[in-house]
């Protein structure tokens, strides 16, 4: 992948650099299945953590476990090209794991920064970060939009109707 895409091994390589040059590496992830307020709040909110910002986003497997039949919305690499676009984000990763313990082992995040549905005991990647010399912050804020609100509130205006659609 290039640009501001990664594979993991140039996630790896640019989470190094930037320690090198003694700047603070913070990792967010998640699904992305279709991106809404609450994501672009939690991703400013996470940059402000740190000088780098890393998303790791679940590939459309790990999506379809989490999220159930139907999900993604989109393929990994379309919600990898969103985020990419976005201004707080410097990087993006697809990963195909459910939790992201084995992305905060690869990359070591100074922070690894979770939605505000989460506690900071409530991370599941909490005890891979504190192993790999991070912390864990919550970031974003109140947990008032979701990706299945947003399908319900399409599904009600619009029903299933792919003509009240165009």
């Amino acid at each position: 992948m290039t640009g501001r895409v990664l594979d993991l091994e140039g996630a790896r390589a640019a989470a190094e650099a930037a320690r090198a040059a003694g700047r603070r590496v913070v990792l967010a992830n998640g699904c992305f299945d279709l991106l809404h307020v609450g994501h672009v709040r939690y991703l400013e909110d996470a940059r402000a953590l740190g000088d780098l910002l890393i998303v790791g986003v679940n590939g459309d497997a790990a999506v379809r476990r989490l999220k159930g039949p139907g999900r993604p919305l989109m393929p990994a690499g379309e919600r990898a090209e969103l985020l990419a676009s976005l201004r707080a984000v410097d990087h993006v990763v697809v990963f195909d794991d459910d939790t992201a313990d084995r992305l905060v082992a690869l990359l070591r995040p100074a922070v690894h920064a979770k939605g505000t549905d989460y506690t900071p005991e409530s991370v599941p990647e909490r005890a891979a970060v504190l192993a790999a010399g991070g912390r864990v912050a919550i970031a974003g804020d109140a947990k008032r939009h979701s990706t299945r609100d947003v399908i319900a509130e399409i599904l009600a205006r619009f029903g299933r109707s792919q003509e009240a659609l165009r």
